[in-house]
């Protein structure tokens, strides 16, 4: 018996400083997504998410609210939670914290192994930072004395001690990884983006604050005086989540859960928005070299969810969507719709109340739920049934949907079954099955029974396509076809 294929993919943990947004929903549903179709191909599925909760935004923000930070994070890890259900996100998925014990001991375990290897040293500094990146930046990366992701937000001045990581030993590696994985950055454009970066030089960055300063973060082993710096902090989360160090202890492995997940399989997939490119693709990947473990697989960047115009959404802009008012409204597979199809896999995206409902209408009232009611009413009016005792395949699809999945082009295989979609309201606008079975001439009934079977044949691939994707109206659409029935009501009432 041949061993399980074995996977293992991961989300960004979403910085709780924010109510939970329509970009975090759309990297939830997409790594969903890649996680069911693996579990489809017989794949065992490690799927982790979470929620980052140290660093300095935490702290001013637990300040303002008069609180303290842990009842804070508390509050708002909370939501993060909540909203995975209402965006139909699998049940076994992993929920880790950064405020969790393990967690917490696998950072400061995780500190102790890179400094042991030589890659941690402290020193005086001074520096210029952003507060809403929590990243140090140079002069050429400001504009007008700004950070261009955080405009409203003043650069910090930081001058102290603290302790550096030896970012600059790895560039060689690094770009010998991105020739050596290919692609190792989805897409394309985002990995010579990095690879440019690297090419430039890397300057070693500071991984701890002073406690005096910024008490919010996790004590560094053997220095009271020090907390980590928030990224040094949570991108450990990828490799706590599955054990670590628990199953690797003094360089020694055991059969645990950090071999089975981040070593059989090859390596994490991490998914993250465009603004996290250089420290997931180059600081993470560094980290791990440093501290002798695996690098991930594949990183795959996604573009912002913008308002029109490609403004970056704001609360005090007043353009922001809640995707749990839109969940509520149009239902939780409309919003996997939207975010796997109507949102560019890569690029930036508008998204609006106004262009959602005009999606909804038009793709899923209009179109497959439309399609849905008037072949089931067809089928079910003249008595005519396909084998469904088939186990669920894609076979009546494209290969656009599989290439689609490899490429993590979730867009392409969506399009692929629209494609089908639209083929079937061609072939009943042309051949009219509906009035074929009322001719009494025998060969156009015939005619008429052999356009109802395929169009019941592209239900019946269309709903096992959508398992992934769409897991709610893919059972409603097998369940049509298996009982050779019309829905109840509607797959998606018109807005």
């Amino acid at each position: 018996m041949s061993k399980q294929k074995l996977f293992y993919i991961t989300t960004t943990l979403p910085y709780v400083n924010s109510i939970p947004h329509i970009g975090h929903a759309l990297e939830f549903i997409r790594a969903d997504s890649i996680a069911r179709f693996k579990k489809l191909e017989g794949f065992g599925v490690f799927f982790n998410t979470g929620t980052d909760e140290h660093g300095l935004k935490i702290y001013q923000k637990a300040e303002e609210a008069g609180v303290e930070p842990q009842v804070y994070v508390d509050q708002a890890a909370a939501k993060f939670k909540e909203i995975l259900p209402m965006l139909g996100i699998s049940q076994d998925v992993n929920f880790v914290r950064t405020t969790d014990e393990h967690h917490i001991k696998a950072a400061q375990e995780f500190w102790r192994v890179v400094k042991k290897n030589g890659y941690i040293y402290k020193k005086n500094y001074s520096v210029k930072y952003c507060v809403g990146c929590e990243l140090e930046k140079t002069e050429s990366e400001l504009v007008d004395g700004k950070c261009p992701m955080h405009p409203l937000q003043n650069i910090e001045l930081i001058s102290e001690e603290n302790y550096f990581f030896k970012f600059s030993a790895f560039d060689k590696q690094l770009l010998a990884l991105y020739e050596k994985t290919t692609p190792f950055v989805i897409p394309e454009s985002r990995q010579k983006e990095i690879r440019s970066f690297v090419e430039r030089g890397l300057e070693d960055f500071s991984i701890s604050r002073l406690k005096s300063k910024m008490p919010w973060g996790i004590a560094v082993p053997e220095d009271d005086s020090q907390v980590m710096y928030v990224w040094f902090d949570a991108l450990v989360n990828y490799v706590s989540a599955v054990g670590w160090p628990d199953s690797v202890v003094a360089g020694v492995k055991s059969p645990g859960s950090f071999e089975k997940w981040c070593v059989e399989t090859g390596g994490m997939v991490q998914y993250c928005g465009k603004d996290n490119l250089r420290q997931q693709s180059a600081m993470w990947q560094a980290m791990l070299l440093a501290a002798g473990l695996p690098t991930s697989q594949t990183i795959v960047i996604d573009g912002f969810v913008t308002a029109d115009g490609g403004v970056k959404m704001s609360k005090s802009l007043g353009n922001t969507v809640d995707p749990v008012l839109l969940v509520k409204e149009y239902g939780v597979d409309a919003m996997r719709y939207y975010c796997l199809r109507e949102l560019s896999p890569f690029e930036d995206s508008p998204c609006t109340t106004d262009r959602f409902k005009e999606a909804y209408n038009a793709n899923l009232a209009n179109g497959l739920g439309n399609l849905v009611s008037r072949v089931m009413k067809m089928a079910e009016t003249n008595g005519i049934k396909i084998s469904t005792d088939q186990s669920a395949s894609f076979g009546g699809i494209s290969s656009d949907y599989r290439d689609g999945l490899s490429e993590y082009n979730l867009k392409k295989s969506m399009d692929a079954i629209w494609n089908i979609i639209a083929e079937s309201d061609k072939l009943i606008q042309v051949k009219q099955p509906f009035k074929l079975m009322k001719s009494e001439v025998e060969a156009e009934k015939e005619a008429g029974k052999a356009c109802i079977h395929t169009l019941l044949s592209n239900l019946f691939h269309i709903g096992n396509a959508l398992i992934p994707f769409m897991p709610e109206t893919a059972k409603s659409i097998l369940d049509c076809v298996n009982k050779n029935s019309m829905p109840s009501q509607p797959l998606f009432l018109r807005k």
